[in-house]
């Protein structure tokens, strides 16, 4: 039992500390349901937040609507983009577009209906915040959301 345990522990160490650092190069779908190579992702030099979140999700659509409410002036002063990733598997998917054209974001939308990305990423659950730096490289990440984590992500921005 102890030895079982020991394993265990020794798992979950190294896949807490096995962090990826670049894009993987994974197949995503746009809005419109054309193919995306994630990897292609693009900011000019400039910090990008990647998003994970899906319809059924509270704290994700909350996080996504409060940083909508100020990210026209989070990309002002940063030139920060936002790339929201939707989990949405292919039965509720369909909820997608409708929902972010109902919430007006200016974000960048994609659809990882696979989950490939996602496993790519190691997100386990959702919300999952990334931040990237101009070279495309996370730089930092967060997991959840509650009211006013948006005010640490924009701190993180701008130590860029």
């Amino acid at each position: 039992m102890r030895v079982v345990f020991s394993l265990m522990f020794l798992i979950a160490g190294v896949t807490c500390f096995a962090q990826i650092k670049s894009l993987p190069s994974v197949n995503v779908k746009t809005l419109e349901g054309n193919q995306f190579n994630f990897k292609n992702i693009d900011n000019n030099g400039n910090p990008i937040v990647i998003s994970f979140w899906a319809t059924w999700c509270k704290p994700c659509t909350k996080e996504l609507n409060n940083i909508a409410e100020i990210y026209e002036d989070w990309q002002d002063e940063t030139n920060v983009k936002l790339v929201a990733v939707s989990i949405d598997d292919r039965r509720s998917q369909s909820k997608v577009a409708p929902y972010v054209n109902s919430s007006g974001w200016e974000y960048e939308i994609y659809i990882d209906s696979n989950s490939d990305l996602k496993r790519a990423m190691g997100v386990s659950t959702v919300p999952h915040t990334f931040l990237l730096d101009k070279n495309k490289q996370i730089i930092w990440q967060h997991r959840g959301y509650v009211e006013g984590d948006e005010y640490e992500l924009f701190d993180e921005i701008l130590k860029l």
